[in-house]
């Protein structure tokens, strides 16, 4: 049997990438905030900040989506997402609760609909 991609990751390896960090000690960050990269990545830089920054160069990109496409746990995405925070060379986004009240009525608004329609059937 194949390992899957994960099983295969070195702790050792993810050790180093925090520099011994394991937890990033910072709420901000949750699984649907949004990445945009600041500026390019510079020769030198760590593999995995280079990454981060070309991933969400053009177009910000959900924390939850650079842990699968970078094949990082979350945890080690946050501390290395943290580590760039603290650059200047991206900006977090969290998505608007502003707007949730209204599409949730919509969503109930949607839902009673659909149980007119099941009843009378």
């Amino acid at each position: 049997m194949n390992p899957r991609p994960l099983d295969r990751e070195d702790p050792d390896r993810l050790y180093t990438v925090t520099r011994g960090r394991s937890e990033a000690g910072d709420d901000t960050l949750d699984l649907v905030a949004l990445i945009v990269a600041e500026d390019e990545p510079e020769p030198g830089m760590q593999s995995e900040h280079a990454a981060i920054l070309r991933l969400c160069r053009f177009n910000p990109v959900a924390v939850v989506e650079l842990s699968a496409r970078l094949r990082l746990p979350v945890s080690v995405l946050k501390i290395l997402l943290l580590d760039l925070r603290d650059m200047g060379r991206i900006t977090v986004r969290h998505p608007s609760s502003a707007a949730a009240p209204t599409a949730y009525a919509a969503d109930l608004e949607t839902l009673k609909q659909v149980l007119v329609g099941l009843e009378s059937i």
